[in-house]
């Protein structure tokens, strides 16, 4: 694999590998190991979809931009409204629960509490998306390489750990449970048009890219959960690595919330540079009212404790992304009567169809159940 390749595909896979894969365990046991499975492939396939319609929707049209601007070229003015509402709640709830997230890593490995660890890590974050400092541009492959070291060491000391009947047990009364987190769990599209720049030198790699970045975390989501599952049962906490203590001892909780920290870290950056960017290109907001917006929103939202990190995971991957979801089908369908692209997905209209059925159904389910 090329390094430009490798990069692209680290870039996405380092979005999309955030807080949701510490938040899938717990959900997956509430249901079942194999009710969690199927809304890991389902949802992990319809995303792969979605993903590469964004791809095609970018090669198409000229230029660097954000979703805002591919939905007001696509759909019109209502379509970038209604996009940038989408992405306001996936990235503010995101940010959110990142920093509840940090908070209660950042607070089990130092010992302190964890509002000042939550506060510790959004002046450090804060800091680098105020200069626009991307600190982890260049160095995403070197990231993936340890945090996947890291969570494999502690996946090999859980598997011999593993009470395979934990892994059968099957709850329908929750069967939609899972749905919202997973769902979060797979968003990362926005990093999609920054993969456009990074392969600009050879974008016909954009596809394989995508392809590979959106594949290994299905793997890796299937994986981890049926390690956390099958160790910790009914017993998998929200926040999968505090639970792994007990079971585990402390250096693999250690370990765990190493990769935690790190995943939200990451994610938490790349998101909340591309909402500033947004606000300040797309919206011609000053650069300081842009990074007010960007990060003391999610600061209050995790302080006002309206949810928990599960919830605030599970709302805003299924209204957020089931919204951004359906507006980039009906972009994708308006982008293919323009330009020549590196790569086109054939728009068949019963894919479409199931694909926009999951995601406004994902969000009746959420508000019916709030």
């Amino acid at each position: 694999m090329g390094k430009h390749l490798l990069g692209a595909v680290a870039t996405l896979i380092g979005l999309i590998i955030g807080a949701g894969v510490i938040g899938i365990p717990y959900v997956v046991a509430k249901s079942g190991f194999l009710i969690g499975a199927i809304h890991i492939i389902v949802i992990g396939i319809a995303i792969t979809i979605i993903n590469l319609y964004v791809g095609e929707i970018a090669l198409r049209t000229p230029g660097k931009h954000q979703f805002t601007t591919y939905a007001e070229k696509y759909l019109g003015k209502w379509g970038k409204k209604a996009m940038l509402l989408a992405l306001m709640v996936s990235i503010y709830g995101a940010l959110a629960a990142y920093l509840i997230g940090e908070g209660i890593s950042l607070s089990q490995v130092f010992g302190i509490s964890p509002n000042i660890a939550m506060l510790l890590f959004f002046v450090v974050m804060a800091f680098f998306i105020f200069r626009g400092l991307n600190i982890i541009e260049g160095a995403e492959i070197y990231l993936n390489i340890f945090r996947f070291i890291v969570i494999g060491v502690v996946i090999v000391f859980a598997f011999l750990k593993i009470d395979f009947s934990n892994l059968t047990t099957i709850n329908t009364s929750y069967f939609l449970f899972p749905y919202g987190v997973v769902f979060f769990a797979f968003l990362g599209a926005v990093a999609i048009p920054e993969l456009k720049e990074e392969l600009k030198a050879n974008k016909k790699l954009l596809k394989k890219a995508i392809l590979i970045g959106s594949i290994i975390p299905i793997v890796f989501y299937l994986l981890f959960a049926a390690v956390v599952v099958g160790v910790l049962g009914s017993g998998a906490t929200e926040i999968a690595t505090t639970g792994l203590a007990d079971a585990l001892g402390r250096p693999m909780m250690v370990l765990g919330d190493l990769f935690a920290i790190v995943s939200m870290a990451t994610a938490f950056l790349v998101a909340g540079l591309a909402l500033k960017w947004v606000y300040q290109f797309d919206y011609r907001m000053n650069r300081h009212i842009a990074f007010a917006l960007t990060c003391f929103v999610p600061l209050l939202i995790a302080f006002a404790g309206v949810a928990g990190f599960t919830k605030i995971l599970a709302v805003t991957g299924a209204v957020a992304g089931g919204v951004e979801g359906t507006l980039i089908v009906f972009m994708h369908r308006k982008a293919r009567l323009q330009g020549k692209p590196e790569y086109s997905i054939k728009s068949r209209w019963w894919v479409n169809a199931l694909l926009v059925i999951m995601f406004v159904g994902g969000i009746a389910y959420t508000f019916a159940t709030l």
